[in-house]
């Protein structure tokens, strides 16, 4: 079993790096009107560097969890930074939509190389089985931390410097997370050896023959459509749906004096109720089956989505909306990551992991496109929440049938 003394430094580890991952990628909203007003671009044009930025991410994410199950975590680790700092100071020189999006692909791939994917792995790792869920929320939870920290530190810096600026910003920031590099477990040589006796393929092929494989691999699509697009398009639809603030309201004296600052401090409250949703929601998997919470996660979603989109626009129903949907919004991560590892164990987590990952971010990539597309045709973003709500509903009802007993031994 691994001692606490153990498993502590690589939780900071972790957590710090993906604090600045998730940080700096839930701050691409924020970027969202400076951008387009610049160049005068339509919104969908920003909408597809976002998508393809889900899309390499997605892409890059199981190529980044077999790196690190045959070649060791740290070097994905790091490949994954270089090329997240290098595909932000490209697009800081972008100008023109085509430029931008490309290099939004090197960003997605960078995201998968020191996010979610290779750092759950890690950590799933070092954990014992019986507190490894409880790891996984803890280093989930330091994500949403980030994506507190994120949108507010973006729009601050927005205001000392152009956009290109902050990109290039944040590239350092990336570059500097890398300090913590040392302190994630490097593989022992027995490790590497056991990798090759083991052979990735025959795990690989035992779960894609399985049904419930296939469900957890459908029933993600939904948390990639309805993440990705609010990440991207909230802060715009909050700025132009809401209506104004009025002077000496209760939000006008914490500073919130616009419906463009309340769209990033919307983000915000949304990642402060994540910590606490992502810790609390988690620990039910100790008393009800993981299928179950995530099936009842999808559900809620689904109705408070809903109620929002039915409700009168105010300030007052965009934070409380962010509060809620912020419970629901990365517990699934923990819960989906640890339902893997429970079922075809820890040791190629990152691999299967990333596979299902890669249906996560192609929900992403069409929340985040399709949220542009039909705003430059309507003038509205509601048919894209209806979507949302009806691919939220079908992940609900595909988790339950889901088998959560082991069939057949897996490696530890």
């Amino acid at each position: 079993m691994m001692r606490l003394n153990t498993l502590l430094p690589v939780l900071i580890g972790s957590s710090v790096i993906m604090l600045v991952n998730f940080g700096i990628r839930s701050s691409f909203g924020v970027f969202q009107l400076p951008v387009a007003s610049e160049f005068g671009w339509p919104r969908a044009e920003f909408s597809m560097a976002i998508a393809i930025q889900n899309l390499g991410w997605g892409i890059g994410q199981p190529i980044f969890g077999a790196i690190a199950d045959r070649f060791g975590d740290r070097k994905a680790i790091l490949l994954g930074a270089l090329a997240y700092a290098g595909g932000l100071l490209l697009s800081a020189g972008a100008t023109q939509p085509f430029a931008l999006q490309a290099y939004e692909m090197i960003v997605g791939f960078g995201i998968a190389g020191t996010g979610f994917g290779v750092l759950l792995a890690v950590v799933g790792r070092a954990a014992p089985e019986e507190s490894r869920a409880l790891a996984l929320a803890v280093a989930s939870a330091a994500g949403s931390a980030g994506q507190v920290l994120g949108p507010p530190v973006a729009e601050g810096l927005l205001a000392l410097m152009p956009w290109q600026g902050v990109f290039v910003t944040f590239a350092g920031i990336v570059l500097g997370s890398m300090l913590f590099l040392p302190l994630l477990p490097a593989p022992t040589r027995q490790e590497r050896q056991a990798v090759a006796d083991e052979g990735m393929v025959t795990i690989l092929r035992r779960a894609l023959r399985d049904p419930s494989y296939a469900m957890i691999f459908m029933g993600f699509f939904s948390c990639g459509y309805q993440l990705a697009f609010i990440t991207a398009h909230f802060p715009a639809f909050v700025t132009e749906s809401c209506s104004p603030i009025e002077a000496g309201s209760l939000l006008a004296s914490l500073g919130i004096g616009s419906t463009g600052a309340l769209g990033a401090v919307a983000i915000s409250v949304i990642g402060v109720a994540n910590v606490i949703g992502t810790l609390g929601i988690t620990a039910l998997a100790a008393w009800w089956p993981r299928k179950f919470v995530l099936a009842g996660i999808y559900a809620m979603r689904t109705v408070v989505a809903a109620w929002f989109i039915l409700s009168p626009m105010s300030p007052a129903t965009v934070l409380l909306f962010s509060a809620l949907m912020g419970a629901l919004w990365l517990p699934t991560v923990p819960l989906t990551s640890g339902l893997i590892a429970h079922l075809w164990g820890p040791r190629y987590m990152a691999t299967l992991y990333g596979l299902v990952f890669f249906s996560h971010q192609l929900g992403g990539f069409l929340g985040v496109w399709l949220g542009g597309r039909l705003y430059d045709m309507n003038g509205s973003y509601h048919l894209v929440w209806w979507v949302g709500i009806g691919v939220g509903a079908f992940s609900a009802l595909i988790h339950l049938p889901i088998r959560e007993n082991r069939a057949t031994p897996v490696p530890a």
